[in-house]
């Protein structure tokens, strides 16, 4: 096993993107963006993708999608008044389980800022015990799947 980081992923490694824009709240006493506006902006991109391509209604669906996991890997500073630009892809998807993996851009950069994943298990919204994902979701994610892993 070795003790290199991995180096910062670039926009070509992914396959959707959402813009978000800092606000002045996000920075934190040390001038940077607060890291707790990472998991918000990972939050923001899965489910406004989820939503946009029809898999997800939050108020009334049947299926929701609850984290189990999730990280993140923190490469250079983000602050207030940056744009940034969230990249999406799928890295795995299981019988009722996603991982998602998101790189963070700053501005026009072309590495990412921060990299992270949400592992979400989808449930009955109801009795919140796992459901099978259905096939046209299954096919959606698989738009997104990612380049391999090294």
């Amino acid at each position: 096993m070795s003790d290199r980081r991995p180096a910062p992923g670039l926009r070509a490694g992914y396959r959707a993107f959402r813009e978000h824009s800092t606000r002045w709240m996000d920075n934190d006493a040390y001038g940077h963006l607060n890291n707790v506006v990472h998991y918000a902006l990972f939050d923001a991109t899965v489910n406004g993708w989820l939503i946009e391509a029809g898999l997800l209604d939050p108020r009334q669906g049947a299926r929701i999608g609850l984290v189990v996991e999730t990280g993140c890997r923190y490469h250079s500073e983000m602050g207030y008044p940056d744009r940034i630009t969230a990249g999406l892809r799928v890295a795995h998807v299981g019988n009722s389980s996603v991982r998602y993996e998101l790189g963070l851009f700053r501005n026009d950069a072309e590495t990412a800022s921060a990299e992270g994943f949400f592992v979400h298990v989808y449930v009955d919204a109801r009795s919140r015990r796992p459901v099978p994902l259905p096939l046209e979701f299954r096919a959606a994610l698989q738009e997104l799947g990612g380049p391999p892993r090294d």
